[in-house]
Formats: structure tokens, C-alpha cells, sequence
């Protein structure tokens, strides 16, 4: 599936996030902190924000809300088609489910997804397979249940609820938040298991939508491929971050990090350098932001 990590994001979409966190006590402040988002940019639908300031703001969330079970899977819940504008109707004028997902697939990086997501079919079902192995580790499983929750809501949606049940598949053990998803789903998640993923009965899936269009869904396609090449940046700084936030750690040296994303130490130096900023100054400011995560969390 398409990369995600180099596509800025509209800040809106963002709101979502930060709307949950208010209905549970945080503020905007706290939310921000850190992420040189502007409040007053909150509601400007034109306002795009880079991968890093999106994942500052969900480790603030995480931190301050640190007690609250499937975090990430009850914020993915509060998306819905609508919350993504072009992308989102662009599903609703697909012929049947299986192209709207194959076009949600197409176009993943203007969706919120942080995960590679494929479809697969297999013994009377259709699936989402979903590998988190590219998020920053301390990220990787909220954005996990995000994701999933997400997907699901989308499929509901597009079935106009026809499908209620689910089946979710997790690679980690099982824990106490497999009663809330087994609410939402209508079946247990399955733990340990080889993959992460999603699978719904395929009877639904070649059923046609009543909202097809074949006029506007090209219309609409169009649109998101320009969307896509408007908002995909390419910045290397995401790169390193994901490194050192990752396996390598902050400990990492430069030439740690350009052998693993494939550069020599001068070519990762100098396009760094493009983007005014340095290999010293991205561990410095995570330094930083791990310190006050300490510090806020020992309070």
C-alpha cells in the first residue's frame, strides 16, 4: 500500500483528536504543546500540519489521558466518512464495497491512517491486513487501534449498517480492552494471533451502493490524485524521527540512522540542512519532549 508518512494532513481532521480530549477534561493548550499548531488554525479546512506535529499532539493526548482504556480505538470511533472530506466522498460514490475500499487504499494518505493497510480475501471473507511496523514504537499501538477503529466505522457507514459484525485480529495478547471492542464489533477479538487485521463476510462486499455515481466518482478520483500530489512532501526529518523514536534510539548516531533509511552520513546531512534543520537539533528536541514526558508523568 502507498506511504503515509510523507503527506501532510489537514489540521481539521486533527480537531477530532482534540475534541475527545476536551470531553474528558484536557484542554486545547495541553493538546498543542509543543506541535507550533495554531489554535485559531483548528477550524481553517486549508491549514495543512507535517506527520511529526501530528504525532506531538497525539503524545500529548496519550499523556494526558493516560488512564483511559482503548484510547486509541474510542478516538478512531469519533471519525466518520464526512471527517475527510474529498477522500471520504469519493467512497460514497463507488459502485460497490469492495471498490470504495479499494479506492480508500488508493488514495490512503489522505485518510488519517499511519498504518500500511492491504486487502486480502480468504475463506468466505474479505479483509484488511494492517502492519504498524513503520510507527514509532511508544505510537505504534494506539495508532493501531485508531486505525482499526476507523476502518470500521467507515465500513459501517458505506454498508449504511448493514454489517455489524466484525472480526478483529490482533498479534498481541489479549487484554482488557477486548470486552469494549467486542461491544463495537459484535464478536471477540482474536488474540496472538499472525496478523492485525480486519475481516467482514464477503456476501457484503460486491453489493451495490445506492450512492454510485460513475460520473462523480471519476470526478472525485481525479480530485484525490491531485489532493495527493499537493500534500506529499517527502521530508527527511520524518525519517530520522521514526528512527530514533524506533529501534535505533536517541542514543543513534548519524551514521546509525542513514544506513537504515538507505543515504550516506552527507546525503542525510544535506537534505537535513535543506529542510533548516539538523541531525543534533531532531535528538536534541526529542531529548527535550522525553524529559517533560518524564516529568509531567512522575507528577
Amino acid at each position: 500500500m502507498g506511504n503515509t508518512q510523507s503527506t501532510r494532513r489537514p489540521v481539521a481532521i486533527s480537531k477530532v483528536m482534540i475534541n475527545f480530549a476536551k470531553n474528558h477534561g484536557v484542554d486545547t493548550e495541553t493538546c498543542l504543546f509543543g506541535t507550533d499548531i495554531s489554535e485559531h488554525s483548528l477550524n481553517d479546512g486549508a491549514v495543512l500540519i507535517e506527520r511529526e506535529q501530528e504525532m506531538r499532539l497525539i503524545e500529548n493526548i496519550m499523556l494526558a489521558l493516560p488512564n483511559i482504556p482503548a484510547l486509541g480505538f474510542k478516538i478512531g470511533l469519533c471519525y466518520n466518512i464526512a471527517t475527510f472530506g474529498i477522500w471520504g466522498f469519493s467512497l460514497r460514490t463507488c459502485r460497490t464495497l469492495r471498490d470504495a475500499l479499494n479506492t480508500a487504499l488508493r488514495f490512503l494518505p489522505l485518510s488519517t491512517a499511519y498504518c500500511e493497510i492491504n486487502a486480502f480475501e480468504e475463506g468466505g471473507y474479505f479483509g484488511l491486513l494492517m502492519n504498524p511496523q513503520s510507527i514509532p514504537s511508544h505510537l505504534r499501538e494506539f495508532l493501531l487501534e485508531r486505525d482499526m477503529a476507523a476502518s470500521i466505522i467507515i465500513i459501517k457507514e458505506l454498508s449504511l449498517n448493514e454489517i455489524q459484525t466484525m472480526q478483529t485480529e490482533f498479534t498481541t495478547l489479549d487484554t482488557t480492552n477486548s470486552v469494549y471492542i467486542e461491544s463495537v464489533c459484535g464478536v471477540k477479538p482474536l488474540y496472538q494471533s499472525r496478523r492485525n487485521a480486519i475481516r467482514v463476510p464477503i456476501k457484503y462486499i460486491d453489493k451495490p451502493q445506492p450512492t454510485y455515481d460513475a460520473n462523480l466518482a471519476r470526478l472525485l478520483s481525479d480530485q484525490c490524485a491531485r489532493q495527493l500530489r499537493q500534500r506529499q512532501t517527502g521530508g527527511i526529518r520524518d525519517s530520522v524521527r521514526n528512527q530514533i523514536l524506533g529501534d535505533l534510539g536517541l542514543m543513534a548516531s548519524l551514521d546509525d540512522v542513514a544506513s537504515a533509511i538507505n543515504l550516506s552520513s552527507r546525503t542525510l546531512r544535506r537534505r537535513l540542512d535543506h529542510e533548516n534543520t539538523s541531525f543534533r537539533a531532531l535528538v536534541e528536541e526529542e531529548r527535550k519532549q522525553m524529559a517533560f514526558q518524564l516529568l509531567v508523568s512522575s507528577d
